[in-house]
């Protein structure tokens, strides 16, 4: 049984599909604290042939609040607005854009979740999933049975043994976090994802690395994305 980890992050770039697509069970880790500035509400698009960071602003709220308590703000409709504006200015002239966009405003969907932030970024999750026909089962951390008390690496090798995993994918980012051997002493092996370096055509300017998922989608067809699913190392 192999497990992931990783707080929810907003049409996250390709690696984070990359980790879904690697394991048999995903774990959106949303019940520890939010951070501020991090990718949780933001990501970057191509906008005027530049990296551009959007954001949905939060509902205001004690900063000891955890993920899966947070809302976005009572503008988020019009936020939406703006930024499907935005997308159409920008990718609207591409092959892709008719089918991607109507997934985007899916995953963007606030019926039965109100416009809390997990639940709509796990919403966004899925619907992406589903259309790159990865089957991985998507797991929330606050709806687990575990030792909530824990943390960091803890909690970790917690969630991976009440979920009976036997290896633990983490992204390259935690090789400082996290111990091998404290890993397999509990009987999980980990390795970390590395990925290749990926690049497509971004319409006539020097490939820019690292944007969301939303514009690896407009600019290629779903056969390549999947295959860009695959484009990885395990360390």
């Amino acid at each position: 049984m192999k497990v992931g980890i990783m707080q929810p992050y907003l049409f996250p770039y390709i690696g984070y599909f990359q980790l879904i697509n690697a394991v048999d069970k995903f774990v959106i880790y949303d019940d520890v604290q939010y951070i501020k500035g991090g990718w949780i509400n933001r990501n970057k698009i191509l906008v005027n042939q530049k990296a551009y960071m959007f954001t949905f602003s939060l509902k205001r709220d004690s900063s000891q609040l955890k993920i899966y308590e947070r809302f976005f703000s009572d503008n988020f409709d019009k936020e939406k607005l703006k930024f499907f504006k935005t997308l159409k200015e920008n990718y609207g002239n591409l092959d892709n854009y008719n089918v991607i966009l109507p997934l985007l405003t899916e995953a963007l969907d606030t019926n039965n979740q109100g416009n809390n932030i997990s639940k709509i970024i796990t919403n966004s999750i899925k619907v992406i999933c589903d259309y790159l026909e990865i089957n991985t089962q998507i797991i929330n951390s606050v709806e687990l049975d575990d030792n909530k008390s824990l943390c960091g690496e803890d909690r970790v090798i917690e969630i991976n043994k009440k979920l009976n995993s036997s290896h633990y994918i983490n992204s390259s980012g935690g090789k400082k976090l996290y111990s091998k051997e404290k890993f397999l002493s509990h009987g999980i092996m980990l390795n970390f994802l590395e990925s290749n370096s990926i690049q497509y055509t971004q319409n006539n300017v020097n490939y820019l690395p690292c944007l969301s998922i939303i514009d690896t989608l407009m600019f290629n067809s779903k056969e390549q994305v999947k295959i860009f699913l695959d484009e990885y190392n395990l360390t």
